[in-house]
């Protein structure tokens, strides 16, 4: 039972957006007369106080709280006061915040599959290479703002990425090849609605590998609506393959984006976390 909400606001999230999403909830609640205390800039060391934790940012908000507190085992909730909000997506739709709030302040809590690379965790998915390329314009995603943002991004690297070889490996070599898309999902969406592991499932206890082979320009645009939409995994030049491990080697350090963070590497290793969270949802 909910008695206790501790707010996780990150205060630069969505331009603001978060902060307004904190307010509206923390009135829902004062009608509730359920006890709840906001924290923007100086999070507690623990949330040992607290029944449940609701964070209101987008996925790299997400991903700085689990990295930052990895073991908790407190019911989570997840509103959407990012710029993505793919994870929080999966979870609640296109529900609004009235709606989330009065779906999750009744929701018994659920477990839900996390993921580890290279020692980060994560929850949504990791892109390397084309994706890691598309982040390093982040300044349109985060000017412009979510889907926009990032399918401005996307277009660009249309044109001039390069493709690179990956060796890929799932208890053995599996891969050997050139590719224009290597994603690792626990969950189905990027970048703010493009569903590009639109079968992924955050609670299989599996990982979804999608790659795409080389496509020239012309048919890179040709395909991206397809991608967009989720109906690209019977393509001839998609693979789709699901695990508990993964590893990843490149030719040669690449960037990737992690939960739409940066990181970059040579190899990345991927390991599933089955039923590491709970969210109410």
């Amino acid at each position: 039972m909910i008695q206790t909400i501790a707010f996780a606001i990150n205060p630069n999230a969505g331009n603001g957006k978060s902060l307004k999403i904190a307010k509206l909830l923390s009135e829902m609640l004062n009608e509730k007369l359920i006890h709840h205390q906001l924290f923007t800039d100086d999070w507690p060391a623990t949330f040992e106080d607290f029944t449940d934790v609701w964070i209101i940012g987008g996925d790299g908000t997400l991903n700085y709280f689990l990295n930052h507190y990895p073991s908790i085992q407190l019911p989570l909730v997840i509103f959407k006061g990012g710029t993505g909000n793919d994870f929080a997506w999966k979870l609640y739709g296109s529900s609004s915040i009235k709606e989330q709030f009065d779906q999750v302040i009744k929701a018994t809590p659920k477990v839900v599959d996390a993921a580890i690379c290279n020692d980060v965790l994560f929850m949504n998915g990791v892109g390397i290479g084309f994706d890691g390329n598309i982040l390093q314009s982040m300044k349109a995603i985060r000017f412009i703002g979510g889907h926009l943002g990032y399918y401005l991004a996307v277009l660009k690297e249309i044109v001039t990425f390069k493709e690179c070889s990956f060796k890929i490996y799932s208890n053995c070599l599996i891969s050997d090849d050139k590719y224009l898309l290597v994603m690792i999902n626990n969950s189905s969406r990027t970048g703010g609605g493009f569903h590009v592991s639109p079968k992924a499932s955050v609670n299989d206890g599996l990982l979804d590998l999608v790659t795409a082979k080389p496509l020239s320009v012309l048919n890179r645009f040709f395909y991206l609506p397809r991608i967009e939409k989720g109906n690209h995994l019977k393509l001839s030049f998609v693979e789709h393959i699901t695990g508990e491990q993964f590893t990843i080697e490149c030719e040669k350090e690449l960037p990737a984006q992690l939960d739409g963070e940066f990181i970059k590497a040579k190899r990345f290793s991927f390991s599933v976390l089955k039923d590491k969270y709970l969210f109410r949802y």
